[in-house]
């Protein structure tokens, strides 16, 4: 009992911080401890979530696809063996997720006139959706216009904390210094190509 109580005081991962700890969670977490599955959870959700959003889903069907994402993880668990594999393997899963339901999201749901007459509106004026769904246009055509590179580090970032910037280094394999002034340029130049569109359509 001293010793079950103690391991439970100071687990194995206690102190321990990226891919090492990841390393030592997966190990207890296959051996079926709860509380080392919390802890991955608990550290690697901010990521899932923002790669969720960053594929275009609101913020309800997001938590659906994280959801989805780590009962996918829990089900493969004992096939992921480098714990340096599972931020690309979240990262790549939940794509695939937000993909799908994007997907399904976007087939027609049959709907008939007498049902759509009692349905009241909660959309916003034609002209405001207008302004919005061209202001998100030119912002995605500046976004995509981009090196890959830059695309990547901001979908990463973009909702993620400064404690992240840890886990964003390592799945861009670069130096975690580098982060945050690389994420500056990359909007600056975004910035350089919205100003570059608006200049052009006043023309």
């Amino acid at each position: 009992m001293t010793d079950a109580r103690t391991a439970e005081a100071d687990p194995s991962w206690d102190g321990l911080r990226g891919h090492e700890l990841y390393a030592a969670c997966m190990h207890a977490a296959k051996l079926g401890d709860r509380g080392a599955l919390n802890r991955l959870v608990r550290e690697l959700t901010p990521l899932v979530w923002q790669v969720a959003r960053g594929n275009g889903l609101d913020r309800h069907t997001a938590e659906d696809v994280v959801q989805t994402v780590w009962l996918a993880l829990f089900r493969n668990l004992d096939r992921i063996e480098d714990p340096k594999a599972l931020a690309k393997w979240l990262i790549t899963t939940t794509r695939r997720e937000s993909r799908d339901v994007a997907e399904r999201a976007r087939r027609p749901v049959p709907l008939t006139e007498e049902l759509a007459e009692t349905m009241p509106s909660t959309q916003p004026p034609p002209d405001a959706v207008a302004l919005r769904a061209d202001r998100d246009r030119r912002i995605w055509e500046a976004f995509n216009r981009l090196p890959e590179r830059c695309r990547e580090l901001l979908r990463l970032t973009v909702l993620a904390g400064r404690a992240e910037y840890g886990l964003v280094a390592d799945v861009l394999r670069i130096p975690r210094g580098s982060i945050g002034p690389t994420r500056g340029r990359c909007l600056a130049r975004l910035r350089e190509t919205l100003d570059a569109q608006e200049g052009a359509a006043d023309e």
